[in-house]
């Protein structure tokens, strides 16, 4: 499976807890797209070229496309058009293929849903985080309670059938009733997927600044996990399936876009900050609008830098996503490594299926609800002896973090 993922670095508001690029200067949207536009070309006459000098044939496929941010519904009808067909031009994209879209819902508007829709858009995932207007505040989004309940009725309205709401928890001084209820009305809403996320204090944020400053508190541990584990239980209680660490989907609506990345497949990235995946090769695009402008404008891609990735490199990445997710597939495994995990994990397996928090079959090593709780814990072991099995130490790479 591969994916195709666009990063649209754009907000009405910066989030106090975000740190995924994004500006406010929403008067640059309509410069970006035209960059964009060319991003889209040179990196389709690179892979190309790639696919020659490795005597590829034919030309790749694609199974979802993703537009990230940002604000990726701060763009009008008319850009994503523009946008969309660039792809097709470029890339052949399957015919049902997944198209997602992050939405916020203080900026959607029926006539735009219903666009987006029939330009081909066929699942949104909404940044609601909290139903609970305090907290909003607090988290400083844009949008009301009854804006976010009213948002997924006219997404419904205009024929989408696959919703995702991003849920967060742990907040400072966020009660359990408070969590309670925000996700009683998750599940009144019949959303097709929940994406239930601890509050990180990610460094370089506003929020971690008011940390530093004794403005907020963190929650204690226990807290925090007593809200995670009732999320587990609650959302599995209502048909939702837990497949990854934060990811629950009612119906198999599991999110394509993000299962690819947790499999280490290929995927191509537009846009400042945007990494991809092709080829072996993991890039990252410059994490700065003037520098990405500069270099699409002059003829090239807006490269910060690129690795080549190892099979060993590829084999620790595989087993820390897959165990997060939907389990370490086992035949894929063997076949492309030469590793049984089996054999690899077995003291792992040994302590932690009989205890519930692992389950394992002939296909798959994967966490139960239980062990995604401790799934930190689980991974570190398990990689430590993969290490151990292979001879072999994993050094995980590092993004570039150019921000100018």
């Amino acid at each position: 499976m591969r994916g195709l993922y666009l990063h649209i670095p754009f907000c009405q508001h910066k989030c106090v807890y975000c740190d995924f690029y994004s500006l406010e200067t929403i008067h640059l949207i309509e410069e970006f797209v035209e960059t964009l536009l060319e991003e889209i070309r040179l990196r389709a006459a690179s892979i190309q070229a790639s696919e020659a000098n490795s005597l590829r044939s034919g030309q790749l496929q694609f199974q979802t496309v993703f537009f990230g941010g940002g604000t990726p519904s701060l763009l009008s009808p008319k850009q994503m058009e523009r946008i969309i067909a660039q792809l097709h031009r470029y890339f052949a994209i399957d015919a049902d293929a997944e198209w997602t879209m992050e939405c916020n819902p203080g900026t959607v508007t029926p006539e735009h849903l219903r666009a987006y829709r029939a330009l081909g858009m066929n699942r949104l995932s909404y940044g609601v985080q909290s139903f609970h207007e305090d907290e909003l505040r607090f988290l400083s989004r844009i949008h009301s309670v009854g804006e976010a309940q009213e948002a997924i009725k006219l997404s419904r309205d205009a024929g989408f059938e696959n919703i995702n709401l991003d849920l967060m928890f742990a907040l400072p001084n966020q009660r359990f009733e408070q969590w309670k209820s925000t996700l009683d009305i998750a599940v009144a809403l019949q959303t097709d997927h929940i994406s239930a996320y601890s509050l990180i204090f990610e460094p370089g944020t506003p929020l971690n600044t008011m940390l530093q400053q004794g403005k907020v508190r963190a929650q204690n541990e226990e807290h925090d996990a007593e809200m995670y584990s009732y999320a587990i239980d609650f959302l599995g209680q209502h048909g939702y399936e837990q497949y990854e660490v934060s990811n629950f989907a009612k119906d198999g609506k599991y999110c394509a876009h993000n299962c690819l990345y947790w499999q280490g497949d290929e995927y191509v990235s537009f846009g400042p900050s945007a990494h991809g995946y092709l080829f072996g090769t993991r890039y990252w695009n410059a994490r700065s609008l003037k520098r990405y402008t500069e270099n699409v404008r002059t003829g090239a891609l807006p490269l910060t830098s690129s690795e080549i990735l190892s099979d060993k490199e590829r084999m620790f990445e595989r087993a820390f996503l897959e165990l997060r997710a939907r389990g370490i597939r086992k035949a894929e495994f063997l076949r492309d490594f030469g590793v049984s995990i089996d054999d690899a994990l077995a003291p792992l397996l040994r302590e932690f299926v009989p205890t519930g928090e692992l389950r394992t079959s002939s296909e798959r090593v994967q966490c139960t609800p239980k062990g995604y709780a401790v799934c930190d814990a689980l991974t570190v072991e398990a990689i430590h002896l993969l290490e151990k099995y292979c001879g072999v130490e994993w050094k995980q790479p590092q993004e570039s973090e150019e921000i100018v």
